[in-house]
C-alpha cells in the first residue's frame, strides 16, 4: 500500500509536468529590489514582486526591524493570549487601525490565516457568507471552515451580486456578509467597493474586503480601495498583509468593528493557536507606516511606473488586462508558452514567472507583471525591450 502511495504521486507528478504546469523556484541571492541577484550570479530586473512601494529592503524598514531585535528578541516562543503579546503589537494594531480608518485590529502571523480565521467565529449556520467567484483561495478556504449558507456572484457583477442577497433574504438568512477582494491579484480588477457598499445597505448586509493588493497605495493618501472607490470608513470589515506594500515579510491583519475584534480574539483559530508575529516584523511595520503617513510619494512614483508601463508593453504589441492598478497581466493564453516566454525574459535579464492552472483558469495563461516605487524608467525601458524581443523570437508578436 505504501509503494502506491509514492508510485501516484510520482505519477500526478509527472502529468503536471507533461502539462507544462509545473512550477519552479528560482533561487534569490540578494535582497528584493529593482533588482534581485540569483544564486548563480545574474542580475535581474523583477517584475513579479509585490513590492509595490519599494520597501521590502529600504534602509529606514530594515533598521526598524533591527532596532526591534535589540530591544524585543527575535522571537516569543508563545501564542498572543499566553505570553505573545508586546508593547510593539499593540502599538502596531493601533496604527493600522488608524491607516485603514477603523476601530480595531487583530494582527495574525500570515494573511492567509486571517481569512482563513475570520468567517468561523462571526457566521453560524442560520446565517449567509456571498462571495465574488474569484476571490482568493484565502476566502474561500475561510469560508469553507463556517457553517453559513454560502452563495457566490459573478466576478465584479453587481446584478448577480443582488441576486445572492435577494436569494440570502429569501432563506432568512440571520445576519448575511458580502466579502470581496479589493483587488483581484491575477487580473488586477478594482472592486466597485461603492456600489457594492450601497447594494450592502439597501438589503441589510455586512460588507468584508481583502485589501493585500491594495493597503498602502490605493487611493490618494494609499489606504486602500475603500479610499479610492469612496467609501472610507464605511467597510464593516478589512483583511489585509505585511507581505506585500507594507513591508513586504509576513504576517496579516483584519480590522474592523472593536466587537468583531474582540470575537475574533476569543475565537479565532489561527490566532489562537499560532505563533505571535516576530518583533522585528511588527517593528519594521511600524516604520513603514510611518513612512507612508509621512508622504505619498512612493505611491505617487507607483502611479506614474504603472501609467508608463501598461502603455509601454501595450505600444509594443502584447495584449493586457485593462486597468489601473500595478498588477499588469499580459497575456499569452497557453501555459508551455507562457513558461517558454518566461525562460526567455530571464535570459534577457527579467524575472517575470507565468501563471497558469490551476492559480488562473485554464486557457488564461499569463506572465503576471507588478509594479513598483523601487522600479526607475530605464528598469521599464530595459524590461519591454525584453519583452519585445522575446514576444517576436517565440511568435507571440507578429
Amino acid at each position: 500500500m505504501t509503494t502506491a502511495f509514492y508510485e501516484h504521486l510520482q505519477a500526478e507528478l509527472a502529468g503536471i509536468r507533461e502539462a507544462g504546469l509545473y512550477k519552479t523556484e528560482r533561487l534569490i541571492a540578494s535582497p528584493q529590489g529593482a533588482t534581485v541577484r540569483l544564486a548563480d550570479g545574474r542580475e535581474l530586473i523583477n517584475l513579479c514582486a509585490n513590492n509595490y512601494l519599494g520597501l521590502s529592503s529600504h534602509p529606514d524598514v530594515v533598521e526598524a526591524a533591527h532596532e526591534a531585535l535589540r530591544t524585543h528578541g527575535y522571537g516569543l516562543s508563545s501564542v498572543r493570549f499566553i505570553c505573545g503579546t508586546q508593547d510593539l503589537h499593540k502599538q502596531l494594531e493601533a496604527r493600522i487601525s488608524g491607516f485603514l480608518g477603523t476601530e480595531d485590529t487583530i494582527l495574525y502571523a500570515a494573511a492567509f490565516d486571517a481569512n482563513g480565521g475570520l468567517f468561523e467565529p462571526l457566521l453560524q449556520e442560520q446565517d449567509a457568507v456571498i462571495s465574488d467567484e474569484l476571490n482568493h483561495a484565502s476566502i474561500i478556504d475561510g469560508i469553507r471552515l463556517c457553517k453559513a449558507k454560502r452563495f457566490r456572484y459573478k466576478h465584479n457583477d453587481m446584478a448577480d451580486l443582488e441576486r445572492c442577497l435577494q436569494e440570502a433574504r429569501a432563506a432568512a438568512a440571520r445576519f448575511t456578509m458580502v466579502f470581496t477582494d479589493g483587488v483581484f491579484s491575477m487580473d488586477g480588477t478594482i472592486a466597485q467597493l461603492d456600489k457594492i457598499r450601497a447594494l450592502c445597505d439597501q438589503y441589510g448586509a455586512l460588507l468584508g474586503v481583502d485589501e493585500c493588493h491594495a493597503s498602502g497605495f490605493m487611493g490618494k493618501r494609499g489606504r486602500g480601495t475603500h479610499e479610492e472607490r469612496g467609501v472610507f470608513g464605511k467597510i464593516d470589515i478589512i483583511t489585509g498583509t505585511l507581505g506585500k506594500a507594507l513591508g513586504g515579510a509576513s504576517g496579516g491583519f483584519t480590522s474592523g468593528r472593536k466587537e468583531v475584534i474582540e470575537l475574533l480574539r476569543q475565537r479565532s483559530r489561527p490566532y489562537l493557536f499560532s505563533n505571535t508575529v516576530a518583533p522585528s516584523i511588527v517593528g519594521a511595520s511600524i516604520k513603514v507606516l510611518d513612512l507612508l503617513e509621512a508622504s505619498t510619494a512612493l505611491r505617487d512614483k507607483l502611479e506614474v511606473n504603472t501609467r508608463y508601463f501598461r502603455a509601454a508593453i501595450q505600444e509594443a504589441g502584447f495584449e493586457i488586462k485593462p486597468g489601473t492598478h500595478p498588477i499588469v497581466p499580459i497575456m499569452v493564453y497557453d501555459a508551455a508558452l507562457a513558461q517558454k516566454l518566461s525562460a526567455r525574459l530571464l535570459e534577457l535579464g527579467v524575472y517575470a514567472v507565468g501563471f497558469f492552472f490551476p492559480v488562473v483558469p485554464k486557457g488564461q495563461a499569463r506572465i503576471r507583471t507588478q509594479m513598483s516605487a523601487g522600479l526607475d524608467r530605464h528598469h521599464l525601458e530595459k524590461a519591454v525591450a525584453a519583452f519585445k524581443q522575446a514576444g517576436t523570437e517565440l511568435g507571440i508578436l507578429k
